[in-house]
């Protein structure tokens, strides 16, 4: 009985002995991770601070009036966000508008359609898309796919459309140099396809196996099975996806500020040249000071309120396909 008591008393004192440093460890483990955290709210507060902080003088000024005027005169100390919340908006749908449909379409035909040799060599060639410098891609954008655009789209649709009501008012282009919110539109779905395209590809490869074969097993075709099981099934994640894309397409600079032509007006064409709000602050940025810096950082708060906007209305979206 001696033996077994001094037994349970060496095991009791190991265990509080690997206890204590566990312990410890843990505690250090948990503030670690509370530290983590806390600094990422910190940075962002600071970031928002200071933007606002530094938007303050051309709020005061302008007053609500800066949401609408479409003023941006640097020698009268006049300025308006109006046209470079609407370029980026603009800008933004329209890559949702063709990149979404292209991503959806390389995504399905990488898990339903490829032949087994092709699809690494494909799945391979966009995620390289995902890691072109967008510099490039405004580089290309100018240089490249704007004089063709504007040769061989332009030019053939404003003569056809000059003098219609509505589509003369949309596709008309008064100058056609292939710059413009279209173009701008065209190079961000190319920017953001690969991150739409690669995050539903992963999404539509986890779905179990069980649920294709049974709906091919009851006569589905393919078509079928890719809009009654698949997309349902990855829907949430599919919404991630998108969203991700139109934050890419909004905070988007050195590519739109190379093919959006930097005009500060509001036309109806999606030809003409048009700004968002990162092209103007890349362009003006280096050389502001007084009202117009406060100006163009009262825009960098306002692309910051519509990112956040973005993510309320994908949270949205995420919550409704889950109860879905």
């Amino acid at each position: 009985m001696t033996a077994l008591t001094q037994t349970l008393a060496v095991d009791r004192q190991t265990a509080v002995a690997r206890t204590a440093p566990s312990k410890s460890a843990d505690r250090l483990f948990h503030g670690a991770a509370y530290a983590s955290a806390l600094l990422v709210l910190l940075v962002l507060a600071g970031i928002l601070g200071s933007i606002i902080y530094g938007a303050w003088p051309a709020f005061s000024e302008f007053g609500f009036g800066f949401l609408t005027s479409s003023a941006w005169n640097i020698g009268t100390e006049q300025f308006g966000a109006l046209p470079a919340v609407v370029g980026t908006v603009a800008a933004a749908m329209l890559a949702l508008i063709i990149g979404v449909p292209v991503s959806l379409g390389i995504a399905v035909y990488l898990t339903q359609l490829c032949p087994g040799w092709a699809r690494k060599p494909v799945a391979m060639t966009i995620e390289l898309l995902a890691s072109v410098p967008s510099i490039i891609y405004g580089m290309w954008g100018l240089f490249v796919f704007a004089p063709l655009f504007a040769r061989f789209v332009q030019v053939p649709v404003s003569n056809v459309v000059e003098g219609m009501p509505i589509l003369g008012t949309i596709l008309y282009a008064r100058i056609p140099s292939g710059v413009g919110v279209l173009t701008a539109g065209i190079i961000l779905a190319i920017m953001i396809v690969p991150f739409v395209a690669s995050i539903t590809r992963d999404m539509l490869d986890q779905i179990p196996t069980v649920l294709r074969e049974s709906a091919y097993g009851i006569g589905c075709t393919t078509w079928e099975v890719v809009r009654h099981v698949l997309v349902p099934q990855a829907s949430v994640s599919i919404i991630g996806a998108i969203m991700l894309g139109l934050g890419r397409a909004l905070g988007e600079t050195m590519a739109v500020t190379f093919v959006i032509g930097n005009a500060n007006r509001l036309s109806a064409s999606i030809f003409d040249p048009g700004s968002t709000i990162a092209s103007r602050i890349a362009n003006e940025f280096n050389e502001a000071d007084g009202l117009q810096l406060s100006s163009l950082m009262a825009l960098g708060c306002l692309l910051f309120i519509i990112t956040f906007f973005v993510l309320i209305i994908a949270r949205l979206l995420v919550r409704r396909a889950k109860v879905a």
